[in-house]
């Protein structure tokens, strides 16, 4: 899990609530699936953004996921503006998967 970020013990913090958020159609945390890109806070601004995307560019549960993701980000940082970017570059595939993540899915 290869997650950038521009302040490590925020993006510490981001996870905690992150790993909570699930793929409902695999049942596994958005960060073991590798959805989860890039992590910056902007201190400024006091916004934070999540760059990720989803396993599917037409996955059914996309928008449920990215509201997920948005409310966990809220819930760790509530005074923050909270914003989440969909890229689809680079396409997710099984090798962004944690090994964490391939024994849940036992693969």
């Amino acid at each position: 899990m290869n997650i950038k970020t521009n302040n490590e013990s925020k993006k510490a913090i981001a996870l905690e609530g992150l790993y909570h958020v699930m793929d409902p159609e695999i049942d596994l945390n958005i960060v073991d699936l590798g959805l989860v890109y890039q992590i910056d806070f902007n201190e400024k601004e006091k916004e934070n953004v999540v760059t990720m995307t989803l396993t599917t560019r037409f996955c059914p549960m996309g928008e449920s996921i990215v509201d997920a993701t948005t409310q966990s980000m809220q819930q760790s940082f509530p005074n923050d503006k909270i914003r989440v970017n969909l890229t689809f570059n680079p396409p997710w595939d099984v090798s962004m998967i944690s090994e964490e993540g391939n024994k849940f899915l036992s693969l």
